[in-house]
């Protein structure tokens, strides 16, 4: 089995630490792994992505081929569309509805088109969700739990135990914090 992911966002958002969690939780079930990263412009508002290709057979590139990602996770709605023509036909798109403005010209209405034509799209205000828990700083554990869903080669679980390894050197507090966000997207 064969699982392949895009996470894009804008710098700042979290989506290096949604690839890192993904990453232990796949190290840990014993997957192979390839992780590709674009930091380009990764201050806060410049573009990021991430691809992650897992599989429990050996991964010669850690370059996604077009129309092969299973899913693109994004934290920003417009940056999902840049890598369109990277998912597979049958792929999902797990996104947050809510725009990063870091342009003037932020084309939010083109991008809401967009969408709705868009088959297997998954978007919520992971924004508000994590204002209305008291969560400011886990919109993107809130967003990686939404995806647990259609991550077939792991399960919730196993991103969860990941999650702990990640922030748990970060103390109780933060750990649980984000635990908590997860599953408040993975309820929603």
């Amino acid at each position: 089995m064969k699982y392949d992911i895009i996470l894009s966002g804008v710098g700042g958002q979290g989506i290096l630490s949604i690839a890192t969690i993904i990453a232990d939780a796949a190290l840990g079930a014993g997957l192979y792994l390839k992780q590709a990263e674009v930091h380009g412009m990764s201050q806060r508002g410049g573009a990021v992505e991430s691809g992650l290709r897992l599989s429990d057979s050996v991964i010669y590139s850690d370059l996604l081929p077009s129309g092969s990602a299973d899913m693109i996770l994004s934290m920003e709605p417009m940056e999902a569309l840049r890598y369109l023509p990277f998912l597979k036909k049958d792929g999902c798109i797990v996104t947050s509805s809510v725009p990063f403005r870091n342009i003037g010209d932020y084309p939010e209405e083109a991008v809401r088109s967009a969408y709705q034509v868009l088959p297997r799209t998954f978007s919520l205000d992971i924004e508000t969700l994590a204002k209305e828990n008291s969560l400011p700083k886990s919109a993107n554990m809130i967003l990686l739990g939404a995806a647990a869903r259609h991550i077939g080669i792991l399960t919730p679980e196993q991103l969860k135990e990941s999650i702990g390894n990640v922030f748990g050197k970060k103390g109780p507090a933060v750990t649980d914090a984000n635990l908590r966000a997860f599953d408040i997207g993975y309820n929603h």
